[in-house]
């Protein structure tokens, strides 16, 4: 017998640094759901990619069990790392903060490509370098 969902919580947490506290124990404690399992699995899911943030789908059911589907990295956070930049520009496509080449662009894109909406690697450069722009960073041939 399949089992009921009862929640369906999404959150961004750096990989293999899950821990009890806030904010993860805020959001999750009310859902019932052991906080260290969840913390003990995540890790251990995510050890290999230490330094990233994870976005994260967390299922919980009825008898309080769980599922957790890791995505691929924010684009905003992949173009941040490869540009070498702290932050986007405060003022938009208005100011400019870094560069990307086409080929770092398509490194991203290929990253991103299963969690994005997009079919080819081509279109999944548009709507990066779309993000890149937006955040003041620059793409260069």
């Amino acid at each position: 017998m399949a089992k009921n969902v009862t929640k369906m919580i999404k959150l961004q947490i750096p990989a293999g640094a899950a821990t009890p506290a806030p904010p993860v124990g805020t959001v999750l404690g009310p859902a019932g759901i052991n906080l260290q399992e969840f913390c003990t699995k995540y890790n251990d899911a995510t050890k290999d990619k230490r330094g990233d943030i994870l976005p994260v789908e967390i299922t919980v059911y009825e008898d309080r069990t769980f599922d957790f589907v890791i995505k691929t990295p924010p684009a905003a956070f992949l173009i941040k790392k490869t540009a070498g930049i702290k932050k986007g520009a405060s003022k938009g496509s208005k100011e400019q903060v870094g560069t990307l080449t086409r080929a770092q662009l398509r490194e991203i894109a290929e990253t991103k490509l299963p969690d994005l909406n997009a079919y080819t690697v081509e279109e999944a450069m548009k709507i990066v370098e779309g993000t890149a722009l937006n955040m003041g960073v620059k793409i260069v041939d």
